[in-house]
């Protein structure tokens, strides 16, 4: 699937999951919020499509996959997607502990 019709399929699942995503231009990497009670999440659309669905992908597992009815195609590049966050956020904490 390619990764801009990938971010479309996430976004649809982030706004089911409750959220309102905004697109914005900047120097942030994206990530979610509370906004005066609204769950927000905010992506900066100067960032590759790849790099938007690794924001979408680590809000959809936080949210819970089985709270949301995914398309298996979709699913398939979730779990490969949570795959390589595991793996970065892993040796992330053995760089800091290191």
């Amino acid at each position: 699937m390619k990764a801009e019709k990938l971010v479309l399929e996430l976004e649809s699942l982030c706004e089911k999951g409750g959220y309102t995503i905004r697109k914005e231009r900047g120097t942030f990497r994206g990530d979610q919020c509370l906004f005066d009670g609204d769950r927000l999440i905010v992506i900066n659309k100067n960032r590759p499509a790849e790099a938007q669905a690794a924001i979408l992908a680590k809000i959809i597992k936080q949210i819970g996959p089985d709270e949301l009815f995914i398309k298996p195609a979709v699913r398939r590049e979730l779990e490969a997607l949570w795959v390589r966050l595991d793996k970065f956020e892993t040796s992330e904490k053995q760089f800091e502990t290191g």
